[in-house]
């Protein structure tokens, strides 16, 4: 491409992203999509606030899920691991919602730029669930066309699919709902129960209280063939699975564990060191 031609190409791409405009297929830079990493889909961005740019650092990273931690404060929605770090200024809305609504605009309708596939906000319940939820799905609504949404039955894919996890009294008023923009996170228990992946698309669970190995030495073959049937029963429902707890100091046994996860399927993986996660991925093949 000539540099004149090159650089009004650059200029056309430079302001409708400022304006949130796609531009038309025709219009995007040759070689473009070829040349852009693909997003990280297993990779789960766990207390993701914590990081000095929450969302923004997994994002850079290319994970496809991150994790925010909401207590219900005199009516607003502030995340944060522990009661004694609320900030009033942090909360789902400019930490999240809004961000990722003004990213999906400039790209056009999606999180990771040219890749339809759904990003994961998972959203941990700290205070009472019910309640919590209730305040949530309000936040949720005014973003509705951000989410993927359950309306009378059917699934409607959006950009952003929202996971609600954390106290479990989140679920009786979830299910209640003929039109909702969230899903709910189920556990090991809920594995082979009746709600449909439409309700429970992602189980999670905590690795050590199901499984002893942690990355050093063999894994067991006993806990092998379990963490296969899991993954496989959680498939033929439709459905994802992660585990959280897992180990996430660097080092040959943290890459052992995650490599053992990936093999067997599971579908995200967790951890607070996004380079080192991105780093696994990128070099990690499946067996």
């Amino acid at each position: 491409m000539p540099l004149t031609t090159r650089r009004r190409a650059l200029t056309t791409l430079g302001a409708a992203v400022a304006a949130g405009v796609a531009l038309p297929a025709g219009q995007a830079l040759a070689g473009e999509h070829r040349h852009r990493p693909r997003p990280l889909w297993r990779a789960h961005a766990h207390n993701d606030y914590e990081h000095p740019r929450p969302l923004f650092d997994a994002l850079d990273h290319r994970f496809g899920s991150v994790e925010a931690d909401v207590f219900l404060v005199d009516g607003r929605l502030l995340v944060a691991h522990d009661a004694e770090d609320l900030d009033p200024s942090r909360t789902l809305e400019s930490l999240y919602l809004e961000p990722l609504a003004a990213r999906v605009r400039a790209h056009g309708g999606s999180v990771h730029r040219g890749h339809r596939r759904p990003f994961q906000l998972l959203i941990d319940l700290k205070t009472e669930g019910a309640s919590t939820y209730l305040a949530l799905h309000r936040r949720l609504r005014r973003h509705r066309h951000l989410f993927t949404t359950f309306a009378h039955g059917r699934v409607l894919p959006g950009p952003v699919t929202a996971v609600v996890s954390g106290d479990r009294a989140a679920r009786e008023p979830l299910a209640a709902q003929r039109v909702r923009h969230a899903f709910y996170d189920g556990r090991l228990s809920d594995l082979d129960g009746r709600a449909p992946a439409s309700f429970i698309p992602l189980i999670s669970d905590n690795w050590n209280l199901h499984f002893t190995w942690q990355g050093a030495g063999p894994f067991p073959a006993a806990e092998q063939r379990r963490l296969r049937a899991i993954v496989h029963a959680a498939h033929a429902r439709g459905r994802r699975v992660r585990f959280w707890a897992t180990p996430d100091q660097p080092g040959p046994a943290r890459d052992a564990l995650w490599g053992a996860l990936a093999d067997a399927g599971v579908d995200h993986l967790n951890t607070d060191d996004l380079a080192g996660l991105r780093s696994f991925l990128e070099r990690h093949r499946p067996r």
